[in-house]
């Protein structure tokens, strides 16, 4: 990095005697009886954020505050308030005596579910000092702790000097609206004893201080070498602290923000002044909460913990832009805004896991963003500065009513699914009057597979226009729309059918990636064989060339379905459950193929037979790539295929090695690729483990539109027993435990409403209700009231 010679031209001191003004009890106290992760020595270089909803805050879990990112290269890192950016970060530092000392190599970093703390034992001899930060939910700012305990034997005189490093600018595609980023101006407000920024171009603020200065000069200190690219300006601030043996000296700083006016930025700083520790207390007691909804007690306690984490991760990517909507981000740091497709994976674990508030909060904004494509097309992204930069992928459109028929089984909400339904309506004609020119129910476009060429009719897109259709044609049951709902289940039957029959390759115990013409197959074939054997696969490259020699014979426009990358997208039928028994269990075997110990390739073609043994640090390239990659989502999909035909087991297996990337890198999340690559923390893995561990394993369905539970359990083979507790369906909750005992599966089902049917799948002709043997209708066994016990035979 070239140092910026303007940071050093507004650099000030303000000396205060905190001596004068005693310590309060530090707020991380509050945090003690949480869960807490420390981090692993390997990765104290590595990136960590402290969330909050309309704040959040990236660095390095050593202290310090790099360039990192690419979307603004070397911009997504510091401290944000969407749609701008507040700060670069800041640094820390102790002058003891003739000596100076900068807090850039903590020894220890921690991770909570709603704050984190860096831990310094060795950077300044006979202290140690933590720093301690949490973001107030629904606050335009933060609060950074410092508490500095003298360990030795003797009275410590030192100065305590902060630099925080303003850096207002626009978010991704902010010129689009006209946000342009000017140089910062920093002033001191003498009323708060606290810097300034404002970008000399907008009202954008940024206000930093701990509200305990009684003067300030412009000295200036170069203890910690730190120069952030950026138009943004530095200002200190300096404090003596006297420190006996054994005491402690807590310093609190508040970070404020606005992209409006300086009065809600001085308000904002003012408040948290204030109120710091009731806001500690309400993120603490919020996410006490979450931890409680649809909680899991299962025999893997590793497995059980990450479930846990992975609702706090979800949590830690909401974005609240008021002007512009509430909704889940993808991914931190360089996808923290909105996507279509992120959150029809998300939503639907997040809405078994009781967060109908987000849930519809997301909804409400993708279909707002949405209605400027002015045809049902869904958005695929879209900054935080209100611009959409891809208008939706044809998978989106379709899973997006899939998504809001999914909400409506787990809500019953019949005016949510009025507002929707037209809008899903509308999509469903722009998906097939504009995207089937052949008119054969395969659209034709990109789906999650964005490789470049590989946009003909591909699986992905055909599975879930195929499961559109169905949902479509179920909501349209309860709408009373007689017409579209003979017409849509009618195209889901024909358009099963042909899946099942068009895209399956036997040669290859697979579903093609793709259906397209003998010309486009051989172009991207010579692709694939670069790739290949760029990343020293010969297995792949055999496969290919062989696969090239018959394509050669073909007829140039002949279609078919062509099995060239093995892309995860071909597991989407089983994913779905429309692949025909036989050829889901061949598919479900080929896809053993294709992973290594955390999970599912991206592209087999990637994968060796060294990928087995492979389960060190993911050696991604320079420039931000998937080439190689190993993703969650893949994995998760798997996962539920696997429960779809009946195979538990298999499915615990992938959620075991995606649990393997829990805090690997960042102590208490799973990376997005595995196990320490691209976004340290990513929404759809909440889609992973919610939807096959709740909907699956414990073989919750809802139909709340019919206050109906139908319960269909699934227990891998080694769960003696499990519990899931306060899980919400419609206006009902539901408490579930199964244990294995003497031959038989033990089950207790408590409903808080007892007006509710609950339909037990059990395959028996009888069962012992409440110790009494009952019959079964077909194998189901509908239960009334709020406590009910089963006993039935495992089988």
């Amino acid at each position: 990095m070239k140092l910026n010679p303007q940071y050093f031209l507004f650099i000030f001191v303000v000396f205060i005697s905190c001596q004068t003004k005693p310590s309060k009890d530090p707020l991380s106290g509050l945090v003690n009886d949480l869960d807490q992760i420390a981090g692993n020595a390997e990765y104290i270089n590595s990136p960590f954020v402290t969330a909050g909803d309309r704040v959040y805050m990236v660095g390095h879990q050593n202290g310090t505050f790099p360039d990192l990112g690419f979307h603004v290269e070397g911009e997504m890192g510091g401290i944000w308030n969407h749609p701008i950016k507040l700060m670069d970060g800041f640094t820390a530092a102790i002058i003891s005596g003739n000596q100076a000392y900068c807090l850039d190599k903590a020894d220890e970093f921690i991770n909570f579910p709603v704050a984190n703390k860096h831990v310094f034992t060795s950077s300044v001899p006979d202290l140690e000092i933590q720093r301690f930060q949490f973001v107030p939910d629904g606050k335009e700012g933060m609060v950074i702790e410092f508490e500095v305990k003298n360990v030795g034997d003797s009275k410590k005189s030192i100065n305590f000097e902060f630099t925080g490093y303003t850096d207002l600018m626009p978010a991704w595609l902010g010129e689009r609206v006209g946000m342009e980023d000017h140089e910062d101006i920093l002033t001191f407000d003498e009323k708060r004893q606290a810097w300034m920024g404002k970008d000399e171009g907008n009202d954008w603020y940024v206000l930093f201080g701990s509200g305990q200065t009684e003067s300030h000069s412009k000295e200036a200190s170069t203890t910690c070498h730190y120069s952030p690219q950026g138009k943004g300006k530095s200002g200190k601030l300096t404090y003596n602290l006297s420190l006996s043996p054994g005491k402690s000296e807590v310093l609190t700083f508040f970070i404020s923000g606005s992209y409006q006016s300086e009065d809600d930025v001085k308000k904002t700083y003012d408040l948290l002044k204030e109120h710091a520790e009731t806001y500690l207390r309400d993120k603490i007691k919020h996410y006490q909460q979450i931890a409680e909804k649809a909680k899991i007690t299962i025999p893997d306690k590793g497995m059980q913990r990450a479930y846990e984490w992975v609702k706090y991760n979800t949590e830690w990517l909401v974005r609240d832009v008021p002007e512009v909507g509430r909704g889940l981000g993808a991914g931190i740091p360089d996808y923290p805004w909105w996507f279509g497709v992120d959150n029809e994976y998300t939503l639907k674990g997040a809405i078994a896991t009781g967060r109908k508030d987000l849930v519809y909060s997301t909804i409400e904004l993708i279909h707002k963003l949405s209605g400027s494509n002015g045809n049902g097309r869904v958005i695929h992204e879209a900054s935080t500065t209100g611009v959409i930069f891809n208008p939706g992928n044809i998978n989106e459109t379709p899973q997006f009513a899939s998504l809001i028929w999914t909400v409506y089984q787990w809500t019953g909400d019949k005016e949510f699914l009025e507002k929707y339904y037209p809008f899903v309506l509308q999509g469903m004609i722009w998906l097939m009057e504009e995207n089937d020119e052949d008119g054969n129910l395969f659209p034709d476009g990109y789906g999650m597979m964005e490789i470049h060429g590989l946009e003909s009719e591909m699986i992905d897109v055909a599975v879930y226009t195929q499961k559109a259709f169905d949902d479509v044609s179920k909501m349209a049951v309860v709408m009373d729309d007689v017409e579209n709902e003979k017409k849509y289940r009618n195209l889901a039957t024909e358009l099963k059918q042909k899946i099942n029959e068009e895209f399956w390759v036997e040669e290859f115990n697979s579903y093609a990636d793709f259906i397209g013409t003998a010309s486009e197959a051989l172009t991207m074939i010579d692709a694939a064989i670069i790739r290949a054997d760029t990343l020293e696969k010969p297995w792949a490259v055999e496969e290919l060339k062989a696969t090239r020699r018959k394509l050669l014979s073909y007829p140039r426009n002949k279609k078919g379905g062509f099995v060239m990358f093995h892309n995860w997208v071909v597991n989407t039928p089983m994913e779905m459950g429309i692949a025909d028994e036989e050829k889901a269990l061949k598919a479900l075997d080929k896809g053993k193929r294709f992973v290594n110990p955390f999970g599912v390739f991206v592209t087999g073609i990637d994968r060796d037979d060294a990928s087995e043994y492979e389960d060190g640090s993911f050696a991604g390239s320079k420039v931000f790539s998937y080439t190689g990659a190993v993703m969650t989502l893949p994995t998760g999909v798997q996962a539920v295929a696997e429960n779809n035909y009946g195979r538990p087991d298999e499915a615990l297996d992938y959620l075991k090695r995606l649990t393997r990337s829990f805090s690997y890198a960042l102590p208490g999340s799973i990376y997005e690729v595995s196990p320490d690559y691209g976004m340290m923390t990513q929404a759809w893995n909440l889609y992973a483990y919610a939807v096959p561990i709740v909907t699956q394993f414990f073989g919750i369905q809802p139909d709340a539109g019919n206050k109906k539970i139908h319960l269909r359990p699934m227990l891998p083979t080694s769960w003696e027993e499990a519990k899931i507790e306060n899980v919400t369906v419609g206006d009902n909750e539901l408490d579930l435990s199964y244990q294995k005992k003497n031959g038989k599966l033990h089950t207790e089902i408590n409903l808080k409403s007892g007006d509710w049917e609950v339909h037990f799948d059990t395959s028996e002709d009888t069962v012992i209700l409440n110790g009494k043997e009952s019959e079964t209708n077909d194998g189901i066994i509908v239960l009334t009231g709020k406590k009910n016990k089963l006993e039935l035979p495992l089988k």
